[in-house]
């Protein structure tokens, strides 16, 4: 009788350390739950842009058809494309890069976030270390693991505005460290980081040679006259002009509503790109030139970037006060994700209220401790929720009332078994 092969036989064994995503988490927590049949469902789970499409970016994308689909794109991008990026660094930030050697286009900062973390990781040095925020954007840590790097998780501090506490990693982690990832405006705390921060970071590379990863995704939703600072922008500030260990990733997908489309960029460090661009050649990672032409329009143009960031202010100014009143949140430095504290009765349960306020009023918040992992004896998403104000303001305006109406109903964390009602 021939011998039985495992299913598995010569599958990458790194696979087995990747965790569940957070929303696959939240489906199981909710799976034994019926909602409240008499309201509609809100979701504020999923940080997924639903203001609509700007028609011009539409249009673009429609007229390239005819000619886009008829040769393979190059890696690199059209050289049109990488001036566009450019062109929108030197109008936001007042930066001059070189769009033939320090941009390259990427579709969307998840995958580039991956990719790059490939290229720069080298999992054969002893104690490959990715160092990253906590709360964090999961495909830091799932790029992490499938490099054959260990993440090191930086709790965030409330009393700091969600500022990560870079100074608790010892000196022997950053010595290991072979990348960094930022997120600034913050997933899910929507904190930015001030310059600093950054002069902190830079010197701490300088010493030990790792990679800065720059996510700035959130760049573009802000509720104050000042922008969000760019890791690029602090880097020029304080003289770093050759971006050195530095590459700052942005995208369309929050800024013009085209999470779909799939497009973004990355910036800095010349001889990274070069790199990342040799690895994405054998990645597979050429975007669509029907997606070129629509990212080169959107790119160049503004005025829907306000109109946005201003339909998020006005949301922002109406829901936030509601939700003040009965959670500890507060208007955000930038994001469209409030990031509040679950009410003290419930006993940082973050997990037993998001479920029982989808029993109750069938609302969805995603709870905090999802979105971080136990490090060092404590969970810094333990005892938060995250809600994404990505719909119409009129329904996340009903959410919020919502919530506040459980929480007003529900001070306190009910015993297991019980329902809401």
């Amino acid at each position: 009788m021939p011998q039985m092969i495992p299913d598995n036989r010569g599958m990458n064994p790194l696979l087995a350390k990747l965790q569940p995503y957070p929303f696959e988490r939240l489906k199981q927590l909710f799976a034994t739950v019926t909602p409240n049949p008499a309201l509609k469902p809100i979701s504020l789970g999923i940080g997924e842009p639903k203001h609509a499409t700007p028609a011009f970016i539409q249009e673009a994308l429609k007229a390239s058809v005819a000619t886009g689909l008829s040769a393979y794109p190059a890696t690199a991008g059209e050289p049109a494309l990488r001036k566009a990026c450019a062109a929108w660094l030197q109008t936001r930030y007042q930066l001059t890069l070189d769009p033939a050697t320090q941009v390259l286009p990427v579709n969307g900062s998840r995958e580039a976030l991956f990719a790059l973390t490939q290229t720069v990781i080298d999992p054969s040095r002893p104690g490959a270390t990715v160092v990253s925020p906590n709360p964090f954007y999961q495909i830091y840590e799932g790029a992490a693991l499938l490099s054959g790097a260990e993440p090191y998780y930086v709790p965030s501090d409330p009393a700091r505005n969600f500022a990560n506490d870079w100074d608790s990693v010892p000196a022997e982690v950053w010595a290991r460290t072979q990348l960094l990832f930022v997120c600034s405006p913050g997933n899910p705390t929507g904190a930015v980081m001030p310059l600093s921060e950054w002069q902190k970071l830079f010197a701490l590379s300088d010493q030990h040679g790792f990679v800065i990863a720059s996510d700035e995704c959130y760049s573009e939703i802000y509720f104050r006259e000042e922008a969000p600072l760019s890791g690029l922008e602090a880097a020029h500030q304080l003289g770093r002009t050759d971006f050195k260990r530095l590459i700052a990733f942005t995208s369309l997908s929050k800024r013009s509503n085209v999470p779909g489309l799939r497009s973004g960029f990355v910036a800095g460090d010349a001889a990274i790109i070069k790199q990342f661009l040799l690895y994405r050649t054998y990645h597979g990672s050429a975007m669509s030139p029907v997606v070129q032409a629509a990212s080169i329009a959107a790119w160049g143009d503004e005025s829907h970037v306000v109109d946005n960031r201003n339909q998020y202010r006005t949301k922002f100014a109406q829901v936030t006060p509601v939700l003040a009143e009965v959670l500890d949140v507060k208007l955000p430095d930038a994001s469209f994700y409030l990031w509040a504290g679950v009410p003290t009765g419930w006993q940082s349960d973050d997990a037993a209220f998001a479920k029982a306020l989808y029993e109750a009023e069938s609302v969805t918040v995603l709870p905090g401790s999802y979105l971080a992992r136990d490090f060092n004896g404590s969970n810094p998403g333990q005892g938060r929720i995250r809600m994404a104000l990505v719909a119409e303001t009129a329904e996340c305006l009903e959410a919020a009332e919502r919530i506040a109406r459980f929480v007003r109903t529900h001070p306190q964390k009910m015993a297991p078994g019980s329902s809401p009602g």
